[in-house]
C-alpha cells in the first residue's frame, strides 16, 4: 500500500466527491473500448476507465487512479479481480471508508 499517496475507496456514487483525487474502485467490466473501458460501479453507476488495461480482461477489476469527473478515472494500475465479487460488501466497505471509521482507513 502507499501510505505516501493513498487512494480512497470510493463507489459510484462517492466518486464525485473526490474529482482530482486519487482513488480506488472495483468494477465490472461492461466493455473495453479504445484506450480504456466502461464498467458498472458495485453501486451501478456507470464509470469509464481511461489508460491500459490488463489483456484479457476478466469481469471485475480494481482501478486506482485519479478521478476526472463524477463519472470517469484516469487509470494508473487496473488489476483483474476475477469473475466473482461481492458487491454489497465493497458498498459497505466504501460507507465506512468515508464515513464515521474513516480515520480507520489511511
Amino acid at each position: 500500500m502507499d501510505t505516501q499517496n493513498p487512494a480512497v475507496l470510493v463507489n459510484g456514487d462517492l466518486l464525485r466527491n473526490y474529482v482530482g483525487t486519487r482513488v480506488r474502485t472495483v468494477i465490472q467490466v461492461v466493455r473495453p473500448d479504445a484506450g480504456g473501458l466502461t464498467g458498472r460501479s458495485t453501486d451501478e453507476k456507470q464509470i469509464v476507465v481511461k489508460g491500459t488495461l490488463p489483456s484479457p480482461l476478466t469481469t471485475f477489476v480494481e482501478v486506482i487512479g485519479v478521478a476526472d469527473t463524477a463519472q470517469s478515472i484516469r487509470a494508473e494500475i487496473v488489476t483483474n479481480f476475477g469473475d466473482a465479487f461481492d458487491t454489497n460488501n465493497f458498498n459497505q466497505l466504501c460507507q465506512l471508508a468515508n464515513g464515521d471509521y474513516r480515520h480507520l482507513f489511511i
